[in-house]
């Protein structure tokens, strides 16, 4: 057979694939609402996130540190729960159910936080909502994969592929910006009953936008059995047979019969030998004792395209790895760049611009730059490189770790200019009783500008990478790694915070990021950051050379 090489292709799901009913005929109609869709559940999300930490101050009387610590543990909750939705929608309940449901106990969650509101219970009826959002709420991983299962094979529904995961994130995007402005004001404005009542409308509307393009999708890619428990059962059946010798042959390694492509994992193409990570191939290593024994036992044999399911998570892993470090220095948008911001000029005429706000130029940023890549960028590097997305995946990703790196430059050099100035003029207080520095603001724009570059070309790569690259039965639960490595470079990011403090803040120095970032040495800071961002670039590179794509054997 031969080996093809696969970037991102639809799903393929045995029978179910060679059906010529009217769901394998993709509608228009069926992506453009589960882009809608989006929006709707993403807004109400932002909405409640963006202002989560005043209702814990104002309505549940929480302290600062700990009304801080509340957001950041449900944060922490949300970010990692996409996997539990992504598992549930490879292994049982398939995309289609899976969404559905994870809408509906989102319904659910805002429902009963918005009844908080009005209940005796308050809190404990809020925190009981709030998880349930958590939980609903992990759902762009399967989202995302299920949109992308909506396109063919050829080459022209590959690029309208490729394209798709551009305009899902500008969708997110617009759900950010919609719930993290007008949402919030309206939550400020007219109090959190109507605000809250508001989230749960919206989230009611992305549920009734998705279930009525059931007709316009085309479902064919079955969920195919726990995969946790298939790379298990790779690694018991290769230790068992840890001294038996793999032919050099692939061919004589264990795979099911058929010329039609599928594998015994429903849902699954076969895939092609590879020869990376070759101790695994032991366990499609067929014994004399596995000859007499029908059907052979998984934990004894398994088929390639099993071990190579294992060997496509394994070289996702460096990727993943790579990401969190991404994630890390990303996160600087809502920490030290803020910190930074507080202290500089706020004032645009009469109007005071608070710090937190400026956040709102990356998302601009991101709204700007996918049309501009989608439509001007791509045609040209799709005719300077050949290649049907002009550029590869991992070449994406990697535009996005050096923007990333010039973002911190830039954080840096802000910081020294804002020092300058400090150290001539010093500062003044303004009407609200802070200390600022004279100097606008505004200049903070450009570093918020390039990290919005930064996540289009790698967070949506790593969308598009990750789904083409998992085997066809994990695609859900592979493209949740991107959100396992924002909530791990969160953690990251952290940790790092701590151990610079502790390290920079003895005999008597306050630090580089003191408690009053005039007294610090922020700029140190970026530095740091730029030399770890160019750190990880240096290493990605190694790894994306390293990469091999996964093939399918046809």
């Amino acid at each position: 057979m031969e080996a093809v090489e696969v970037e991102s292709k639809g799903s393929h799901g045995g029978d179910v694939d060679r059906r010529t009913s009217r769901n394998d005929r993709r509608s228009p109609w069926g992506c453009t609402l589960i882009l809608v869709s989006t929006v709707f559940h993403g807004m109400p999300y932002f909405g409640l996130a963006t202002n989560l930490v005043n209702y814990f101050k104002v309505e549940l009387h929480a302290g600062s540190k700990s009304a801080a610590t509340s957001v950041t543990n449900w944060m922490g909750t949300a970010s990692m729960l996409p996997l539990a939705a992504a598992f549930l929608a490879d292994s049982f309940l398939g995309k289609y159910w899976t969404i559905t449901l994870f809408l509906g106990i989102c319904v659910a969650g805002y429902g009963v936080v918005a009844a908080s509101t009005l209940a005796a219970l308050q809190s404990a009826a809020f925190y009981a909502g709030l998880y349930l959002v958590a939980l609903g709420a992990g759902l762009q991983p399967v989202i995302v994969s299920f949109g992308a299962d909506q396109f063919g094979d050829d080459e022209s529904e590959r690029a309208q592929q490729s394209s798709f995961f551009n305009w899902f994130y500008f969708f997110i995007s617009i759900g950010s910006l919609v719930g993290g402005t007008l949402l919030v004001w309206v939550q400020t404005a007219h109090g959190w009953r109507l605000g809250y009542g508001i989230l749960a409308l919206l989230e009611v509307l992305a549920v009734a936008l998705f279930v009525a393009g059931t007709g316009a999708y085309r479902r064919h890619q079955p969920p195919g059995g726990s995969p946790l428990t298939r790379i298990v059962q790779v690694v018991v059946a290769a230790v068992r047979k840890r001294d038996v010798e793999a032919p050099d042959d692939a061919a004589l390694l264990y795979e099911c019969e058929g010329d039609d492509g599928v594998s015994a994992i429903q849902g699954s193409r076969r895939l092609a030998h590879t020869d990376q990570f070759r101790f695994l191939d032991k366990a499609a290593v067929e014994t004399a004792g596995d000859k007499g024994v029908w059907p052979a036992s998984q934990w004894r044999l398994c088929t390639v395209t099993q071990v190579e399911e294992l060997k496509c998570v394994l070289r996702l892993l460096p990727v993943f790895a790579c990401g969190i470090i991404f994630a890390a220095a990303d996160t600087q948008m809502t920490t030290t760049f803020i910190l930074q911001g507080d202290t500089l000029d706020p004032h645009l005429g009469s109007f005071r611009v608070p710090a937190a706000m400026l956040t709102i130029f990356d998302t601009l940023s991101v709204m700007i730059w996918v049309p501009l890549y989608d439509r001007a960028i791509v045609p040209l590097a799709r005719r300077l490189t050949g290649h049907s997305r002009g550029f590869t995946p991992l070449a994406r990703i990697g535009v996005g770790f050096v923007f990333l790196t010039i973002a911190m430059l830039l954080a840096g050099a802000l910081e020294v200019a804002r020092r300058h100035v400090l150290t001539l003029h010093g500062t003044y207080v303004g009407t609200d009783g802070a200390k600022y520095v004279p100097m606008s603001i505004f200049w903070q724009v450009p570093q918020f500008v390039v990290v919005g570059a930064a996540e289009v070309f790698t967070i949506v790569g790593q969308m598009e990478f990750y789904y083409g690259q998992a085997p066809d039965a994990m695609r859900s639960v592979c493209t949740g790694l991107s959100s396992v490595a924002f909530a791990l470079g969160n953690y990251v990011s952290s940790a790092l915070v701590v151990v610079v403090v502790r390290a920079t803040a003895r005999g008597g120095s306050p630090g580089w990021i003191p408690d009053d970032v005039n007294d610090g040495h922020l700029d140190y800071f970026f530095w740091l950051l730029a030399m770890l961002s160019f750190g990880n670039l240096s290493a990605y590179l190694f790894v994306a050379r390293w990469y091999n794509y996964k093939k399918t054997a046809d």
